[in-house]
């Protein structure tokens, strides 16, 4: 049985090329081939959030760009004017088969914010319910450097994560991983993201679009953490959901994690912005990696930030990699005088990276 026809609840990634068909120009056909899909998997039962790219590259063709603006108010004027265009086009494309679409626009702050973060998952819920088909977008006219996600593969995968998906899909105008150091065909299948997977990844040039397969593998990454399994594939396959339900393979499937987070931690996962760093030693190390233990203080080698009770920080091993983070119960300046026989970090508050 494919991952597809398991599923209750997936995300789809639409990327800039798999939308356009130029500068400024939608693909309506592609749209409208796009909403057939998404009408016949809800028919199956599978609720569906979209997180669809494009808003910049139609602003560049309404304000007559021929290349992405560098400096961020240009970037933000071209997606305030293609924003609206967008959820528009998606809306017509809806509109046949009944379908009503809800636009909702993302800063990395809101999931940066625990009551932000859960407010996003409430009203995706509530969304659903109603039988509307969301459609996420980031905010890209209010966001700044700091509360930018960076690109649309980065935020699908949290997308994922927050509403508690079990599939992703991240389509764009390649068919899967390639393997150009080898077969130089389409990795159908990975249970891990090796360091020689990574090495397969390439960026992209084009003018409107953002990441390639580096953000790609970045978001499986994500993605996986939260125990939701990945399809990269071509956005421009028209059979592409009737093949996986058919058990075919398709692009390149990403094998979830056995042990994903729980619900609870979820909203730790995915923190990229941490407050410090507690380093530990070897024994501390073996006791949370292999033995799902809690950190306690004796195992603190050193700390690094000036972070407080209640901030996400990251658990770093001896030899200084990152393994986990969590949320800490006592401040940075106290931690070598913690004498509380409570965990400084517990593991219902811990999340192994």
């Amino acid at each position: 049985m494919s991952a597809l026809s398991q599923a209750k609840r997936i995300v789809i990634k639409l990327g800039t090329g798999v939308l356009t068909s130029g500068i400024g120009e939608l693909d309506t056909a592609r749209i409208e081939t796009l909403c057939q899909q998404v009408n016949m998997l809800r028919e199956q039962g599978i609720e569906v959030i979209l997180v669809s790219s494009g808003a910049v590259g139609l602003g560049m063709g309404k304000l007559g760009l021929n290349k992405r603006p560098r400096d961020m108010a240009n970037l933000q004027a071209c997606a305030s004017v293609g924003q609206s265009i967008l959820i528009n086009t998606w809306q017509k494309g809806f509109d046949p088969h009944g379908i009503t679409v809800a636009q909702i626009l993302l800063t990395r702050e809101d999931l940066r914010a625990k009551h932000r973060h859960n407010a996003v998952f409430n009203t995706v819920e509530r969304l659903l319910a109603h039988g509307t088909v969301p459609i996420v977008n980031e905010n890209d006219t209010v966001s700044a450097v700091e509360i930018k996600f960076g690109d649309n593969d980065t935020l699908s995968a949290l997308v994922a994560s927050v509403v508690n998906a079990d599939l992703l899909f991240i389509l764009s105008n390649i068919p899967g991983l390639i393997d150009m150091q080898g077969s130089g065909e389409v990795v159908e299948r990975i249970e891990k993201i090796t360091p020689e997977i990574e090495a397969m990844a390439q960026g992209t040039n084009t003018e409107t679009s953002v990441g390639g397969m580096i953000s790609k593998l970045s978001a499986a990454k994500i993605a996986h953490r939260a125990g939701c399994g990945v399809i990269i594939g071509s956005g421009k396959e028209n059979k592409l959901f009737e093949q996986l339900l058919e058990g075919k393979s398709a692009g390149t499937y990403f094998v979830p994690s056995t042990q994903p987070v729980k619900s609870h931690k979820r909203w730790i996962a995915i923190q990229d912005h941490t407050f410090g760093n507690v380093h530990i030693d070897a024994g501390a190390t073996e006791a949370i990696v292999k033995r799902g233990k809690s950190l306690l203080a004796a195992g603190i080698v050193k700390v690094e930030g000036d972070f407080h009770a209640g901030d996400v920080v990251r658990i770093c091993a001896p030899d200084g990699l990152p393994i986990a983070q969590g949320i800490i119960h006592t401040d940075a300046a106290e931690v070598s005088e913690y004498s509380d026989p409570a965990p400084v970090i517990h593991r219902d508050h811990l999340v192994l990276l």
